[in-house]
């Protein structure tokens, strides 16, 4: 009896969405070629040829019955073939070794780089894989899916693909939505780089009153009792009554001494909250305040101001059982005291600080009269080189320390005589917030008064100001 030939075609299919396609090439003519005639041929039982021809009628059965179109091979025609030739180079036949069951013509695999010389394949665009080599360039399991993404020569599952390229929500932690255009829409905060949902503008999702970073859905910030909310990061150092107060306001005081701009008079300092701050606002005759909310005020006026001054304990995530109590701030000279909100960090409270010991300094000093921009704009150029000074002072500090040490070290709060890496980012974002301001006094005021400072020097910019009420150009 002669030997068979067998063909397998398994030609490409096509999904019906987007994304590519798995095609497997057609595997061309696997034969083994006859042996030579002998004498046991002719003796070869009708039952024995029986058996084989019932074999074969069955081996090619199945394999017909297989759909066509795309599908994972397996390697029953293989094994069943195996067993043939094992059961026809029996004893009673003589040996002899067949061609290699192969793959003409694919070259190397895509995946391992090897050579495919025999079984199945997988055709992407040009190139050829083992089924096994096919993989996510994400997750690395191999890719069974009729449909598939490919970025480059990377192929990734459309899961894959879709988690690495389609941002999500660092609120909702949702894919953020497509619009009515078809085009992915969201907000991100220009220097956190926090990317939302648009609709988190306007769902009431807590924002930090500090670095104004919004609250994640799987997190909950601290809530103070005047409303305001605190994130996690300003909390660490955050400095919330007026007597742990008292330390970093000498320091600025002496920050300005050391620059030759000592405060003679001996002015109150007091934290307090948002409703004894806006009270102290209405009753102040002068000044211009920030919007949306002023954090800090230099008083003028004679006035019953109720201060913070027991730190509030920390209940879940709320800060509770404040202390507080009123204090009449009589006029003894041109500055009655200065106001700064509890709860803030501390580079934004020694900012706060630093901008109104600024006001002072100029009234005690009898600079009157200026126009909100140039008042404001020093003020604030004394609070963005207070703020310099502490962020490039914690960077040399870090530089020095030896590579050794434990980056737990920077963990401590400040409030322990360590900054942290932490608060030394958020001392930069508060640089970063007082240089691209945009209101017309803060703002635009600081960018003329620190180009002034830049070119002339602070002394000679000063001097200019209470000569002529205007920057020097």
């Amino acid at each position: 009896m002669k030997w068979f030939g067998k063909i397998f075609n398994i030609g490409s299919s096509r999904g019906r969405g987007g994304g590519r396609h798995l095609q497997q090439p057609v595997e061309e003519n696997m034969v083994w070629p006859a042996p030579a005639k002998s004498l046991d041929d002719c003796a070869r039982s009708r039952k024995e040829e029986e058996d084989l021809d019932h074999a074969i009628a069955l081996s090619l059965g199945e394999n017909f019955k297989r759909p066509t179109g795309y599908r994972w091979r397996t390697g029953t025609d293989e094994d069943y073939a195996k067993a043939l030739q094992d059961r026809m180079f029996s004893s009673a036949h003589p040996p002899y070794a067949p061609v290699p069951f192969y793959t003409r013509g694919y070259g190397t695999c895509g995946g391992c780089n090897q050579e495919i010389l025999y079984g199945n394949c997988l055709g992407v665009g040009h190139n050829y894989f083992h089924p096994d080599c096919f993989r996510c360039h994400s997750c690395r399991y191999p890719i069974t899916e009729r449909e598939f993404s490919l970025s480059g020569k990377h192929p990734y599952h459309k899961t894959c693909f879709k988690e690495l390229t389609h941002p999500k929500c660092e609120v909702c932690h949702q894919y953020i939505p497509i619009n009515a255009a078809g085009l992915i829409e969201y907000r991100c905060h220009p220097y956190w780089n926090q990317k939302y949902c648009p609709s988190h503008e306007y769902d009431n999702t807590a924002r930090c009153c500090s670095c104004e970073r919004l609250e994640s859905r799987d997190e909950r910030y601290y809530r103070l009792e005047d409303g305001r909310i605190l994130c996690f990061e300003c909390m660490e150092s955050a400095i919330t009554d007026t007597g742990e107060c008292q330390p970093l306001y000498h320091a600025i005081r002496d920050y300005y001494e050391g620059m030759n701009m000592k405060i003679d008079q001996q002015v109150p300092m007091l934290l307090v909250g948002r409703e004894a701050l806006n009270e102290a606002i209405v009753g102040e005759k002068n000044g211009f305040h920030h919007l949306p909310e002023t954090r800090g005020l230099c008083l003028s006026e004679e006035q019953t101001v109720t201060s913070v001054y027991r730190w509030p304990k920390i209940g879940g995530h709320r800060l509770i059982g404040m202390r507080s109590q009123a204090q009449r701030l009589p006029r003894k000279c041109e500055v009655t005291a200065i106001l700064v909100l509890y709860g803030l960090p501390r580079l934004l409270t020694g900012a706060i600080l630093a901008h109104e010991l600024m006001h002072a300094w100029l009234r005690l000093k009898g600079y009157q009269n200026l126009s909100p921009e140039v008042e404001e704009g020093i003020c604030q150029v004394l609070s963005y080189m207070w703020l310099d000074a502490e962020v490039m002072s914690c960077a040399r500090t870090m530089s020095s320390t030896s590579a050794a040490a434990s980056s737990s070290s920077y963990s401590s709060s400040s409030k322990k005589g360590v900054k942290s890496h932490v608060e030394n980012k958020l001392g930069e974002f508060f640089m970063n917030q007082i240089a691209n301001d945009s209101s017309p006094a803060y703002g635009g005021g600081f960018r003329a008064a620190n180009e002034a400072v830049n070119k002339y020097g602070l002394r000679c910019t000063l001097e200019h100001i209470r000569l002529t009420g205007h920057f020097p150009l």
